[in-house]
């Protein structure tokens, strides 16, 4: 990606922005807009179309035509997986666009939007879409005069619910998948950034996707995601988000049709540091990486450093240096390395975990204070404390911003049992040069995912997801196929 920041705002001024729903395959206005406001500066960026009850109707009616009598669920696998296929490659014909359109919605630097989360995006679909014809199902062995069969079926009707921090590759986690395995889709995108989900609806169309197999219907999650989690006609409901709302789709979906919910939620993970480590300067520059990249709003950022009580003051001094060298500016400069977190509203919210941890005794080694404000944007410098109490709000509370807190610990039962006071499950991280330790620890920790000697690393042939309050299911992988399908048993008597 050779654009300069100059060449950025450019192309920014003259992005055509999408507006309204897209429902059974074309453009659905409505009377009531919001407005998506970017957290670069403040400014208005686009009014879209606010949906209810009466949109997520429309939305899932086509979905469920489009499921009950369309071709999707009947066409062959691999027919399927050419239409995905070729939405990637329409994807990558409009990288650039949609690297910036996630760029102004909710302030990814621009590097990350076009290198990782665009890669990943495409990467997604290919996966997926070379995965449709190479599932088998099973003729387990029976008596030699019957015959049975066990074949995965498309669930039918998905409703997926994805945040902003990673509008498309969550929606990709989702949509992808379930397109694979037959299933129609309605989409309902954060309202902070609606506006990458709807151009990639209109690039599935262009890619040959039949109208109503995926269909964006914005909104509120009180309103739009509420309706879409009561609706009768939706099979099956994927979400991505916090613990609260999560519990609030289960709530949905008993007091509706039992559809079966899948969550993926918050996090408060662990990286535990032991003095063994391989390299310690690569292990703590890490530790700053993973807790400042993206802005820290990611469910599984780091935000709990445990470190060995011998090494603990040179881990803290390296990830210090990193976070005030860290360069925080304008998304759409090239060379920016944290942008803004994603409004106003968040970043009073984050501010307000930093303050009462200063109220209650931590030390402040970092950071802590609002930055860049004459750009009108919601800036936070990254921020590191330690002398955090375990049981204090900043060590049990997601925060969801570049926030870090670092304990020490002396011996490895206390670093498994400090890693393991939490409520979240998603994931964590080891550094070790120890294979037994390596092994004994990552089986101890309740995580979704353990890192070892590495953090956030992984492709598409590994599940991701949480246990306790971080929710159940798995994106990524075959094992995400689980989740949009149902497991028949045929029986027959010779």
């Amino acid at each position: 990606m050779d654009a300069t920041h100059d060449d950025w705002i450019r192309r920014a001024q003259t992005l055509q922005l999408p507006g309204p729903h897209i429902i059974d395959g074309v453009e659905h206005e409505t009377d009531d807009t919001f407005t998506v406001v970017s957290p670069r500066d403040g400014r208005p960026l686009a009014d879209v179309a606010d949906g209810g009850a009466a949109e997520i109707n429309e939305a899932v009616a086509a979905a469920r035509r489009a499921f009950d009598s369309g071709p999707w669920p009947r066409l062959a696998p691999a027919e399927r997986g050419r239409v995905l296929l070729r939405i990637a490659d329409l994807i990558q014909a409009e990288r650039a666009d949609l690297a910036l359109t996630v760029s102004l919605e909710m302030g990814k630097p621009i590097t990350d939007a076009h290198d990782i989360e665009l890669r990943a995006l495409i990467n997604t679909f290919r996966w997926y879409g070379q995965l449709t014809d190479k599932l088998a199902d099973e003729s387990p062995h029976t008596a030699p005069d019957t015959l049975a069969l066990v074949t995965r079926e498309p669930a039918g009707v998905v409703g997926a619910v994805v945040p902003w921090n990673f509008p498309l590759t969550l929606a990709g986690w989702k949509v992808a998948p379930a397109l694979a395995a037959g299933c129609t889709v309605v989409l309902k995108p954060s309202e902070n950034s609606p506006l990458s989900a709807l151009r990639l609806a209109k690039i599935a169309t262009a890619a040959g996707l039949p109208h109503g197999v995926l269909n964006v219907v914005n909104g509120s999650g009180p309103i739009a995601g509420r309706a879409l989690g009561l609706h009768p006609d939706v099979d099956v409901l994927a979400f991505t988000g916090s613990t609260a709302v999560g519990r609030q789709y289960l709530r949905y979906a008993a007091d509706s049709n039992l559809k079966r919910v899948w969550l993926e939620l918050g996090g408060k993970s662990p990286n535990i540091i032991l003095p063994d480590a391989p390299d310690v300067e690569k292990a703590a520059a890490t530790a700053a990486w993973s807790i400042f990249f993206n802005q820290g709003e990611m469910c599984t950022a780091p935000s709990r450093l445990l470190v060995h009580s011998s090494i603990a003051e040179r881990v803290s001094e390296v990830i210090v240096e990193r976070a005030r060298a860290l360069r925080v500016g304008d998304p759409l400069d090239p060379s920016t390395e944290m942008g803004p977190l994603v409004g106003q509203d968040h970043l009073d919210r984050v501010l307000g975990h930093i303050h009462a941890a200063v109220d209650t005794g931590a030390r402040l080694r970092v950071g802590g204070e609002r930055t860049l404000p004459q750009t009108g944007g919601a800036y936070l410098q990254p921020t590191v404390f330690d002398r955090v109490a375990p049981n204090a709000a900043l060590a049990r509370e997601e925060v969801f911003g570049p926030v870090l807190s670092i304990f020490t610990f002396d011996d490895l039962d206390e670093a498994v049992a400090l890693a393991n006071a939490t409520d979240y499950g998603l994931a964590a991280g080891l550094w070790t040069s120890n294979l037994s330790t390596a092994h004994q620890v990552s089986r101890a920790l309740r995580a979704g995912t353990v890192w070892v000697n590495c953090y956030e690393e992984g492709d598409l042939t590994v599940p991701f997801g949480g246990m306790k309050q971080s929710g159940n299911g798995r994106d990524k992988s075959a094992h995400a196929l689980e989740k949009y399908t149902e497991v028949k048993t045929t029986w027959f008597q010779l």
